[in-house]
């Protein structure tokens, strides 16, 4: 594609000013015929096909650019939600390895003999420190349906009765939530 020369009207007027008198000033009609007989005219055809591929390239970077918007939207988005899952789950791992403290105060006091006072007091606060840093018991009692989603099975005995078939018979250890993810299941007896 040929590239106009912005010098050129400018050297055709300062060759008008520097007409004597005796020259024959060029009309304006004249200098542009002069002008576009110095440059040949980009044809119709060129000026498309140059059109056409400034329009495709345009299009490509706008595309890109839309894709690349998505992605660091849906990068936003993912990088909020896990580092929301991991301070909610931060401490996961040291509430698993609590939980067994606290099955062992719960055998304790379940005991003959019971706690003391004084660990009783020890045991009631190490869960309510635990529950308002969103652990939270699964809520199983005997006789409710089995729920394969929160318990274990971990034994089946023969139903006393049809209507004991598939329920809890005896829960062996309490299931726990952190949050609204459970970290351990439940560990019960079914009827079958």
């Amino acid at each position: 594609m040929p590239i106009k020369n912005p010098f050129k009207k400018q050297a055709i007027m300062t060759e008008k000013d520097t007409q004597t008198p005796e020259q024959e000033p060029t009309l304006p009609e004249q200098e542009t015929m002069q002008e576009s007989e110095a440059q040949p005219p980009m044809e119709p055809d060129v000026r498309r096909r140059a059109l056409e591929t400034a329009q495709k390239e345009l299009e490509e970077m706008r595309s890109n650019y839309l894709y690349l918007m998505s992605d660091f939207e849906t990068f936003k988005r993912n990088a909020s939600r896990e580092r929301l899952d991991l301070i909610q789950t931060a401490s996961r791992e040291l509430m698993t390895a609590l939980l067994p403290v606290l099955d062992d105060f719960d055998r304790a006091a379940k005991s003959d003999g019971g706690l003391p006072e004084g660990v009783a007091l020890v045991h009631h606060k190490l869960l309510n420190i635990l529950q308002t840093k969103g652990l939270r018991p699964v809520e199983i009692q005997p006789g409710d349906e089995f729920n394969a989603d929160t318990q274990e099975a971990v034994a089946e005995i023969p139903a006393a009765s049809e209507e004991a078939r598939g329920k809890i018979v005896d829960v062996l250890e309490k299931g726990f939530f952190l949050g609204d993810r459970i970290i351990r299941f439940a560990k019960v007896v079914v009827g079958k």
